[in-house]
């Protein structure tokens, strides 16, 4: 077997659902299998995609067990050259796995590589790219001076802005968000470190491949990545695992320090996990009592696809009550998308394209030329009458 690809997911069927409909683009004639471990999600993930992906692998968690042993749990079913470690909140360019598996064939000291990783507006996502949080990169990182100075190779080391994103480059941290490690690396190094229930895994088993000598890479191949769609990033439990997860990595790596290095950097972080914690907890007393609310603006929808999808999505909006705008055409017909139609919404605005008229590639393609800030990526299902952005699901 040449690749097993992993996913874990909790209660996000449909964004899983969609990331599994661009694999089955990317994977092509690739000798490859697909696990996903459901961590106990409420949503009848199982039921429902096992009906539509017959040929996954599903393991069933009767517990939520965290993303490193539920990633571990599959790692040790498969038997394949490469693992893939995929989040459920991505979409594949048909490219994107078969660029990674080339580079990796033809460069045996490499031990992990990590992918271009697109937000919903086309904007490149910082994570593609990152340096080993040590007490000092943390530290600059956490006290603004990596926001800063970028491009500084000092200050900017946690992001490794002065790295260009058009090439292939030597990184130091892979995301977990789409992590494709060698079978012979991860048998020398060991897995993921179940100490880990969320967030810091993908950095610790980074730094012990670069320790063991393997080396990790960025190949400049587009996947989307909604970023975060299974957790509730303003949430209490988001903050507290976070910032957990850094003081298990220094105190793991960095525990020999000394006392007066080792201090400040701890003390930062519980400073800034407090803050985080602060602002969540404000901005919930702020909702609940309705002060210094300003009035939202509804989501504004300009959907595109053939003729069909286009009057099946107006009776669609019609049924939900939402603001839409229709422009029919397809990759054919009106390949740059959005990028030819004038937009004349001040607001948010969702670019729906239909899932039958554009591939997820050309979706891709197309974003990665978006300059509008205010529009971002949505996909629309005609066979199912789902509507996904980054914020919702309406079905």
């Amino acid at each position: 077997m040449k690749l097993s690809i992993i996913i874990v997911s909790y209660n996000v069927k449909y964004y899983l659902e969609q990331c599994l409909r661009s694999l089955q683009e990317a994977l092509g004639d690739i000798e490859s299998e697909i696990f996903v471990v459901d961590n106990r999600s409420d949503d009848d993930s199982v039921t429902y995609l096992s009906q539509r992906f017959p040929d996954v692998v599903y393991i069933q968690s009767p517990h939520n067990l965290g993303f490193a042993k539920a990633n571990n749990l599959a790692i040790r079913q498969s038997s394949s050259d490469y693992v893939l470690l995929l989040n459920p909140d991505t979409i594949v360019s048909q490219s994107a796995v078969k660029d990674c598996l080339e580079f990796m064939d033809g460069h045996s000291d490499v031990g992990g590589v990590g992918v271009r990783m697109m937000k919903t507006d086309g904007t490149d996502a910082l994570e593609s790219r990152r340096g080993i949080p040590t007490p000092m990169v943390a530290f600059y990182k956490m006290c603004g001076l990596g926001a800063r100075y970028p491009k500084s190779h000092r200050f900017g080391k946690y992001y490794m802005g002065y790295l260009p994103w058009d090439k292939p480059a030597e990184i130091e941290v892979i995301s977990g968000a789409y992590c494709m490690l060698r079978r012979k690396a991860l048998d020398q190094v060991g897995l993921l470190d179940e100490t880990f229930f969320m967030y810091g895994e993908d950095v610790d088993l980074s730094f012990r491949l670069r320790k063991a000598n393997w080396q990790n890479w960025y190949i400049p191949t587009r996947i989307l990545h909604y970023k975060g769609e299974s957790t509730q990033k303003s949430s209490f439990r988001y903050v507290h695992i976070f910032y957990r997860a850094m003081l298990i990595f220094i105190r793991k790596h960095y525990s020999s320090m000394s006392l007066l290095l080792s201090l400040p950097i701890k003390t930062a972080i519980f400073l800034k996990a407090t803050s985080a914690l602060l602002s969540v907890e404000f901005e919930k007393i702020r909702k609940n009592l309705g002060f210094w609310t300003s009035p939202q603006a509804d989501p504004f929808y300009l959907m595109i696809g053939d003729e069909t999808a286009v009057t099946d999505f107006r009776h669609f909006a019609m049924t939900k009550g939402l603001q839409v705008r229709c422009v029919i055409g397809d990759s054919r017909s009106l390949p740059a998308g959005h990028l030819d139609v004038v937009i004349d919404h001040d607001g948010v605005v969702h670019a729906v394209y239909d899932t039958q008229s554009y591939s997820y590639t050309q979706m891709l393609l197309i974003f990665a030329k978006n300059r509008r800030p205010n529009v971002r990526i949505g996909t629309y299902d005609r066979c199912q009458h789902i509507l996904i952005t980054e914020r919702e699901v309406i079905q």
